[in-house]
């Protein structure tokens, strides 16, 4: 099951403007409630970390060492998006594509992150 707090491998594709693209880290940030229904699964966009110099209150910088990672990810809590359970899912064994989990102490700078993204 798809789950809060866990870090999947996706393809964002296709995307417009702005968006990140490709296959790239996201981190679930909706509900196991909302995750365990066939609606979409609720993330922020991850990105190598050395392509972000500076950190922003909407960022959340993690290490490898913290999530299982290849590598040190920048968590882009302004890049929501809401996608579709398959694009979880690997074509071959047809399970999610867990990459990786987010400590809990961690998961709530990626809260408060999205409290300023949102204004709530």
């Amino acid at each position: 099951m798809i789950k809060r707090g866990h870090i999947y491998f996706v393809n964002l594709n296709p995307t417009h403007g702005h968006e990140q693209t490709g296959y790239r880290p996201v981190l679930v940030v909706s509900s196991d409630a909302i995750n365990c229904q066939p609606l979409v699964v609720t993330v922020v966009v991850g990105t190598d970390a050395r392509n972000v110099q500076r950190d922003y209150p909407t960022n959340v910088r993690v290490t490898a060492n913290e999530t299982g990672l290849p590598l040190d990810t920048v968590f882009l809590c302004f890049q929501l998006r809401s996608l579709d359970h398959s694009r979880f899912m690997n074509p071959v064994t047809q399970q999610p594509n867990l990459a990786g989990k987010l400590p809990e102490s961690r998961m709530a700078d990626v809260d408060k992150a999205l409290r300023m993204t949102l204004m709530i």
